[in-house]
């Protein structure tokens, strides 16, 4: 039985991809920039806010400065906004109760910035505890560098062979790859299983219920 699941948050834990696409459209509409589809947004996040900004930008808007502008225009929305639109995919409280009754901890690495990443948490799964709630921080790279999967195995004092990272999108099988972890790749997000496959995924899940069964496949 793993000791420790380690999840990323948007795709995986929180369908989110409304309320980003909808602030990502209004920092456009406010700066006048074309705005895109909310149905093209899947294919925009993964990778931090700053990123996403700089991939909806058309292409030769994307200097340092209007990205700047515009990630300030987007936060001031979604700061007010996040969960408009946003809920948990069907299974996940279930799944994250069943886990901390069962002794498991239970964490978030995600590469939303991290005043967000408490507030949603802390919105949606008001009564868990979580062992670490891991967000992008100032000085600290973005996934798929290993270094915040580092900092919760740290606080969880939880050996890696023990350990599963769970996630949507090939950036969180290359996290967990780079972390030495098992990963996990679930099919409900935002990216499609061929992103998983080609990025390693020990495993490729279809529902909350499948990562209960793994990890307490060896009681």
């Amino acid at each position: 039985m793993k000791k420790l699941a380690i999840f990323d948050l948007d795709g995986t834990l929180l369908n989110t991809i409304e309320d980003l696409g909808y602030a990502a459209n209004h920092a456009l509409q406010a700066h006048g920039y074309p705005t895109h589809s909310i149905a093209s947004y899947p294919f925009f996040v993964g990778n931090g806010v700053r990123r996403l900004i700089e991939r909806v930008l058309p292409e030769d808007a994307r200097t340092e400065a209007t990205i700047d502008r515009l990630l300030i225009t987007f936060k001031e929305y979604y700061n007010d906004h996040n969960t408009d639109y946003t809920k948990p995919y069907e299974g996940i409280p279930e799944l994250l109760s069943l886990l901390s009754s069962r002794g498991v901890a239970i964490a978030v690495a995600s590469n939303k910035y991290q005043a967000a990443t408490e507030k949603l948490i802390s919105h949606f799964f008001p009564t868990l505890s979580f062992i670490a709630v891991e967000g992008q921080k100032e000085g600290v790279p973005v996934k798929p560098d290993p270094s915040i999967v580092f900092e919760i195995l740290a606080k969880a004092k939880t050996p890696k062979a023990d350990t599963i990272y769970i996630g949507d999108s090939g950036v969180d099988m290359e996290t967990a790859r780079r972390a030495c972890v098992d990963s996990v790749g679930v099919t409900w997000g935002f990216r499609p299983e061929k992103e998983l496959v080609e990025n390693h995924a020990d495993t490729i899940v279809n529902s909350p219920g499948d990562i209960a069964k793994l990890i307490f496949s060896n009681d």
